[in-house]
């Protein structure tokens, strides 16, 4: 086995979690799996693997602060440390690589970045968003996930880091209304995100943290987004994604991720900050008010 420990947070994965375990115990030393908990069957499937531990830790409202805690409290015995969600899983291809690179990177290297391929109703979207470039693996104590509402990532504290040339895979075996009802739940938390990008609620300045460059590249893609008119931004990013990024050759598959998530969700994000932007109008201290009161949103 590798000299790695995968952290996978889970809350009724079912559908999902063995096709990840499967994939990620073939070399990992130790997988926790940090439960909600679950309702479902997922704690029982992950019981058929003997190198898993499961952890029940309630939610505490974002992926962000559960992974930290999972990160301060279960017993981390390995080098590196692998952060996936239950709908994914590393193509036989990055598992090689792990295996010819991870024994012999340096000691200054602190974290690994992969490329993230989405499969969205059974077709990868080549075109239009691929390929994500995300820090997944980074060494024991050397790094902690950046704590956001959404587009959260992982923090390097100190050392460098490089990218693995393949690919791991988000690929969601659920439905469009699961999807949709998804994303619904999604808006509110991305709509605080832009109005703190926008209006500096926070007062936070995370310019100088240690994101890996893909990371830094999308925040500032983030606040060029957030400066732009409502709704004309999504439905710009839907044309730059679909007809510039050559989403439309991924046939009805790529209509539908382009459409659905690059402008029906972020315009359904856009209609959030108007709806607050009525109610509180340019106050940043209403605007946490209302948040917190009628979201329970804390920023």
């Amino acid at each position: 086995m590798l000299d790695i420990t995968t952290i996978i947070l889970t809350y009724n994965e079912e559908l999902h979690i063995r096709r990840c375990l499967e994939n990620v115990c073939a070399f990992s030393k130790k997988v926790y799996v940090i439960d909600s908990p679950s309702t479902d069957k997922t704690v029982e499937i992950c019981k058929e693997f003997p190198n898993v531990e499961v952890v029940v830790h309630k939610y505490p409202g974002n992926q962000a602060e559960q992974f930290n805690w999972a990160l301060d409290n279960v017993q981390i015995d390995t080098e590196w440390i692998l952060r996936l969600d239950a709908d994914e899983y590393l193509l036989p291809e990055l598992v090689k690589e792990l295996w010819e690179k991870l024994p012999n990177l340096s000691n200054n290297v602190s974290g690994v970045t992969f490329k993230r391929r989405h499969i969205f109703l059974g077709r990868w979207m080549k075109r239009g968003t691929y390929p994500v470039m995300i820090l997944r693996m980074f060494r024991k104590g050397k790094a902690i996930c950046e704590q956001r509402l959404m587009d959260e990532h992982i923090e390097l504290l100190m050392g460098e880091n490089i990218t693995f040339e393949n690919d791991f895979v988000d690929h969601n075996l659920n439905n469009l209304s699961w999807w949709s009802q998804k994303h619904v739940n999604y808006a509110i938390r991305e709509a605080a995100e832009l109005l703190d990008v926008e209006y500096n609620i926070t007062g936070n300045d995370s310019g100088d943290r240690n994101l890996s460059e893909q990371a830094k590249a999308k925040r500032m893609r983030k606040l060029k987004y957030a400066r732009q008119p409502l709704f004309w931004r999504s439905f710009a990013y839907f044309c730059y994604r679909y007809f510039f990024k050559l989403g439309f050759l991924e046939g009805k598959e790529g209509f539908l991720w382009d459409f659905l998530q690059g402008w029906w969700y972020r315009t359904l994000v856009d209609a959030k900050i108007y709806e607050i932007k009525k109610a509180c109008g340019n106050d940043k201290e209403k605007i946490k008010i209302h948040l917190r009161e009628v979201y329970n949103i804390v920023l």
